[in-house]
């Protein structure tokens, strides 16, 4: 390969330059955290702990379904797309784990995908299949459904699709599988609606049954689209039923777009940790539907008080000790027409980073006795002391210490990485680069 990536020197040359404005901001910071009684390096050591995975789909420019703009230099196969994605780990340091989108992205050569990964310092996450469209010379069809379909050769062949995601997850290094159906009817009628989720169910306990034992199986719910009246799996009840159908290693996953609107999210996080099936998360943000808009963009403070449960629930010794310890798959699902690709998951990668410092700042202590003795007012002021934190600084004191940009943005720009990749690579040509 003649990809190059962004030169370590132009991030360390940078970060110096920025380094005595950050130093104040930090300082500044730590001062504020220590008056709270908070560990400032020990909350550095969790913070530099955590990850978040890009998707394979999010590196070229994203659409609506009128029409995409692609940017300059997007890439054109999976190769690029690894190289894109070091590139992202490079400057924001949060993002070392790439998920897969398959057939759209199926490795020729997964040994050799696997060498550029090691030699880039990415790994795989969850595995995505695709049976909501119809593949080139594909027979059957998905039109009418695929896990759900009335004709059983159409299920066998959307669950042998499943199947072969989990062989060439397995030879990549994943751990998991991510099944979300467009399945459902636009109009009353037009399905059995109990026997359509009976077909589901039958069809993932196929594919359960090919799961090697140390992967997991993540069910994906979604109101609506493509289909407008009746989604089979359309909201995180349905999806639990599927999930506790299938046994142990299957869990739900929360796509935030995947609601509908001023659905309390937080409540679903937490009911489904209750219930020991939450899987993970594809982060983005919707203002009307299913936006897909960068994570943290629109409503941050929801963003925020899912990561409250989550920290919530890693620090509840009763929940610990009735449930296995599974830490939820987190990865970026974003796709928009508007921002350069890799700004915009560098930057969703960040503001995700910031929701999970700020959970970590909450008084747990008093917020449980606000709690308990009903103070509303202070039990919500609690939550908002720690929101109204601006924890930048901590963020761009892990990016230093991890090798990382200060100004990821910043850094990308300065490198004119985006026009060097215009130059070098075949505009249209290759694999689909984002979503429509």
């Amino acid at each position: 390969m003649t990809e190059a990536r962004i030169n370590s020197d132009l991030i360390a040359s940078l970060n110096e330059k920025a380094e005595r404005s950050h130093r104040k901001d930090f300082e500044a910071l730590h001062g504020v955290l220590s008056r709270r009684g908070i560990q400032v390096e020990q909350l550095i050591s969790t913070l530099s702990n955590f990850t978040v995975a890009v998707p394979s789909w999010g590196f070229g420019q994203g659409g609506t379904r009128f029409g995409r703009f692609p940017v300059p230099g997007e890439p054109t196969n999976l190769a690029e797309k690894m190289f894109d994605a070091a590139v992202v780990n490079d400057l924001a340091g949060l993002t070392p784990r790439v998920s897969l989108h398959i057939p759209w992205d199926k490795p020729e050569d997964p040994k050799s995908l696997i060498r550029l990964a090691k030699s880039l310092g990415l790994g795989f996450d969850a595995m995505n299949s695709n049976t909501f469209q119809d593949q080139p010379g594909q027979n059957p069809s998905y039109k009418f459904g695929s896990l759900s379909h009335t004709d059983r050769a159409v299920r066998r062949h959307a669950i042998e699709h499943n199947i072969e995601c989990i062989e060439i997850g397995r030879a990549l290094g994943s751990k998991a599988l991510t099944v979300w159906l467009a399945d459902g009817g636009s109009f009353p009628g037009q399905q059995n609606l109990r026997r359509a989720l009976d077909r589901v169910i039958e069809s993932l306990q196929d594919v359960y049954l090919a799961l090697p034992s140390d992967w997991r199986i993540f069910t994906e719910h979604k109101p609506f689209e493509p289909a407008f009246y009746s989604t089979v799996v359309q909201d995180w009840g349905t999806s639990l039923m599927i999930a506790q159908a299938m046994g142990k290693q299957a869990a739900c996953l929360v796509d935030l777009g995947h609601h509908l609107p001023n659905t309390n999210i937080e409540q679903v996080v937490a009911r489904l940790i209750a219930a020991n099936r939450l899987g993970g998360f594809h982060f983005n943000d919707s203002k009307f539907a299913d936006d897909d808009l960068s994570a943290g963009s629109i409503r941050p403070y929801q963003l925020f008080l899912v990561f409250n449960e989550l920290a919530d629930a890693a620090l509840d010794r009763r929940l610990q000790r009735n449930q296995p310890k599974q830490k939820p798959s987190l990865m970026i699902d974003q796709s928009h027409n508007l921002k350069d690709p890799l700004e915009d998951l560098m930057l969703s990668a960040i503001e995700i980073h910031r929701a999970y410092a700020k959970a970590l700042l909450v008084d747990r202590t008093a917020l449980n006795e606000f709690q308990e003795s009903n103070d509303v007012v202070m039990a919500e002021r609690t939550l908002k002391i720690a929101y109204e934190t601006d924890v930048s600084p901590l963020l761009a004191e892990v990016r230093r210490r991890r090798g990382a940009a200060i100004d990821p943005v910043a850094v990308f720009r300065r490198s004119k990485y985006r026009a060097q990749k215009a130059r070098e690579r075949r505009s249209g040509a290759g694999t689909r680069a984002g979503i429509v």
